[in-house]
């Protein structure tokens, strides 16, 4: 059994054919899905796409690549899903540095929000952080007692210690099955099978052998194969250590 610990299966891409999607993925042994938000308006649809099928598990959050649709409304809008939705995370949050544009500090002001709404739930949070991995473990360790993943990891080696250090997984999906991105294979290769998870952030990030097109959650099986490969274990070995992983960070059933 595979768990995606990433996939927003509620975007529209998936509007035409989400039940086959879903099907492909339980033929891959992709039995459980994390499917966080993006932006308050979504929360409704996503709630609607998990209730829909087995083994989809919401998470409502802000991100901070759609600032512009966030509102600090939205944050006490948060809190009342969170009491009366019971997700399995506070998220998609975090920072993005990358693109230029979104004001680092409103940023800020919803991350930073949305980890104390974390510490005060007792809730773990799916974290994105895009040239700001050091801004995050900063924001991470200055509210304390906190837990999550941060997906799609793209920091050093050491960055990616001093987070699970600080409670934190590291989220790797199609990036690591390109041979050119060295660091994250050396990551894959090397860190402590415990703090891993697999994911896919379907439809984006699509692996090797399906660039360009758009992601599924069927395909974690590749990420699964390529990270087995790097470390020179069994592909079953790692799909179940994940899966555990998965199971006890967000308190997933079966």
């Amino acid at each position: 059994m595979l768990t995606d610990s990433h996939c927003h299966l509620d975007a529209g891409e998936f509007d035409p054919d989400r039940a086959d999607v879903v099907a492909r993925a339980r033929q891959a042994g992709v039995m459980r899905q994390v499917v966080p938000a993006t932006e308050e308006a979504g929360w409704p649809k996503l709630r609607q796409v998990c209730a829909a099928s087995e083994g989809l598990f919401a998470a409502y959050g802000l991100h901070p690549i759609f600032l512009s649709a966030h509102r600090p409304q939205h944050l006490h809008d948060l809190r009342r899903w969170i009491e009366r939705e019971r997700p399995v995370a506070i998220g998609e949050c975090g920072l993005d540095f990358f693109v230029e544009g979104p004001d680092h500090d409103a940023q800020q002001t919803y991350f930073q929000g949305q980890l104390e709404l974390a510490r005060e739930y007792d809730l773990p949070l799916i974290v994105h952080a895009r040239k700001a991995t050091e801004a995050v473990i900063m924001a991470v360790r200055k509210i304390g007692g906190l837990r999550g993943v941060v997906h799609s990891y793209a920091g050093s080696e050491e960055q990616a210690r001093q987070l699970w250090e600080n409670g934190f997984m590291i989220g790797l999906g199609g990036p690591v099955t390109y041979e050119r991105a060295q660091r994250l294979r050396r990551i894959a290769a090397s860190m402590p099978l415990e703090h891993l998870l697999l994911e896919t952030d379907a439809p984006d990030q699509p692996d090797a052998e399906h660039r360009g097109q758009r992601n599924e959650p069927a395909r974690l099986s590749l990420v699964c194969r390529t990270i087995a490969e790097l470390r020179g274990q069994d592909p079953d070995a790692i799909a179940k250590a994940t899966s555990d992983n998965a199971s006890r960070l967000f308190a997933l059933p079966g």
